[in-house]
């Protein structure tokens, strides 16, 4: 007797659907016929320290699988390379039939569609080997897609480069603690605050958005979050009397949502932050302090005093806050060129390349209970910390 279609046999006779999990002593491993991957791969110098990664999902749309890979030092094309076989080879252990990829390079996919010859015997091997595998499925598509849509990918490969070892999340795993509760902070457009959700959706961050806070009611931002789902409250400046009230109203929402710590995300308002929240509340600098904060440096402004300096090097700051503009001990900071034609648009585009890499780090961090305190300096360590004392003064 054949089981019914849709439903896979066993050999003791127990009937198990092909959407359930198969569990085994080394986790949960879902199963799924098709299996979209997304790719990425790039090296920091060409060849340079680089690395590969690849992110999976089921018929469902779910997130089964995701790595990135840290390679030490070679090219970009080993590293593309490097991403699609690791890809491929774990679409196959989860025994996937079909299978679509999606990178953001484009010769990749020319030279696996047959369309640009590979030139290079070393890409030669690895081609041969991708070749192969795809072989084994019995439907497989490979496409160019842009970077902005392969973001996900691109992450992986980016914290493998940070971290400088190999980074893996399971989409069938649970996450060993609950999430951090994050309480959003907005005045404008919401870029960061949407760059985060993604994050947090593609299993990347182990953290949750009950709460965002708008300073003003008509911004993106605002749009954005409610299109997301995300719970929006509106606390002008203007609607109280003093900063201390505006600030009073803020920490009540902070308290009643539960919010374990506050994101500042393109935050323009002073408020008082309350002792119970020292240590928790960070903010994102686009430059890299002490040099060029401080009130009414923000947004442009910031890319402006940099440019009118003559900085060869500009980047990003997360930190946590205290009651002075831009001060507070610095958690991440990340760097990027400053070039001789750049404009402040210019700069501002590439520091926020660096923005949506940094902030997650320092999340993460803070999720794990890595992050302590001493003397206003923040020490970074690798075991687990309760949070009575992650949050010491």
């Amino acid at each position: 007797m054949h089981p019914p279609k849709g439903v896979l046999g066993t050999s003791d006779g127990v009937v198990k659907s092909t959407a359930m999990t198969a569990v085994s002593r080394l986790g949960e491993i879902r199963l799924s016929e098709k299996i979209t991957a997304y790719i990425d791969g790039g090296s920091r110098g060409n060849p340079g320290p680089a690395a590969a990664g690849f992110l999976l999902k089921d018929e469902d749309n779910k997130i089964v699988a995701a790595k990135g890979f840290f390679l030490g030092e070679t090219t970009n094309n080993i590293a593309e390379y490097t991403a699609i076989i690791k890809a491929l080879e774990k679409a196959g252990k989860l025994a996937a039939k079909k299978i679509t990829v999606f990178s953001d390079s484009e010769l990749l996919v020319r030279q696996i569609n047959g369309q640009y010859k590979v030139k290079n015997d070393n890409i030669r091997i690895l081609f041969k080997q991708a070749v192969d595998l795809l072989n084994k499925f019995e439907d497989w598509h490979v496409q160019h897609i842009t970077r902005e849509k392969n973001s996900r990918a691109d992450n992986l490969v980016n914290q493998a480069l940070n971290l400088q070892q190999d980074v893996e999340i399971n989409g069938a795993e649970k996450p060993t603690k609950p999430p951090v509760r994050l309480g959003v902070l907005i005045s404008g457009g919401g870029r960061t605050l949407i760059n985060i959700a993604e994050q947090i959706e593609s299993g990347l961050l182990n953290a949750e958005i009950p709460l965002v806070i708008s300073s003003r009611s008509t911004v993106a931002g605002v749009e954005r979050a409610g299109a997301a789902g995300l719970n929006v409250k509106i606390i002008r400046t203007k609607d109280y009397p003093d900063v201390e009230q505006f600030s009073k109203r803020i920490e009540q929402e902070l308290v009643e949502a539960g919010i374990e710590l506050v994101i500042q995300a393109g935050w323009l308002c002073l408020w008082r932050i309350p002792p119970a929240f020292t240590n928790r509340v960070m903010n994102i600098h686009p430059a890299l302090l002490p040099s060029f904060g401080g009130k009414g440096m923000w947004g442009h402004f910031v890319h402006e005093a940099v440019l009118a300096a003559g900085c060869k090097v500009s980047g990003c700051t997360v930190h946590f806050c205290t009651n002075e503009y831009d001060k507070g001990p610095i958690i991440v900071q990340r760097c990027c060129p400053v070039k001789d034609d750049d404009t402040p648009d210019t700069l501002a585009a590439r520091v926020f390349e660096q923005e949506c890499i940094a902030y997650p780090q320092a999340i993460k961090l803070f999720a794990e209970g890595r992050l302590v305190v001493e003397d206003s300096k923040v020490k970074k360590i690798n075991s687990i910390v309760s949070s009575e004392k992650k949050i010491k003064e």
